[in-house]
């Protein structure tokens, strides 16, 4: 029964999710405009920065939408944020993403990205992945 106890408690970190990811399709369109997000306008936002369309950011496709984003020009607009998932095999694949919206509560990218990081495929019936995020 005490080795039961300690592999549960040894595979506790393996079980737990630091965030979960989500994607959303309209992430992935290149001509869709940045009033359409928290991240618009107002002294944070990033149509101030010069920037009209999400095709315009350096990191198309890996944008979306952060926890960090509370609402309309908040101060994480533009924010960077790395996501490392890794796959029952312990392999790791992490991404850069530009955060341009708010996600409650945890993160929402596009498709594109989302394959990037997790390699899904045809496997979209997983709507989410766990990762980790800094």
């Amino acid at each position: 029964m005490k080795l039961s106890i300690l592999t549960a408690l040894a595979l506790l970190p393996v079980l737990s999710c630091a965030v979960n990811v989500s994607f959303d399709t309209v992430y992935d369109n290149a001509s869709e405009s940045l009033d359409n997000v928290a991240c618009s306008t107002g002294t944070n936002g990033l149509i101030t920065r010069g920037f009209t369309t999400f095709g315009t950011l350096p990191t198309f496709p890996r944008i979306g939408g952060a926890p960090a984003i509370t609402g309309f020009n908040s101060a994480a607009c533009g924010s960077c944020w790395n996501l490392t998932f890794t796959n029952g095999q312990g392999k790791s694949t992490s991404i850069t993403i530009t955060a341009i919206d708010v996600a409650t509560p945890d993160f929402n990218i596009g498709l594109t990205a989302m394959n990037d990081i997790g390699k899904l495929g045809t496997r979209l019936f997983l709507q989410s992945i766990c990762c980790t995020a800094y």
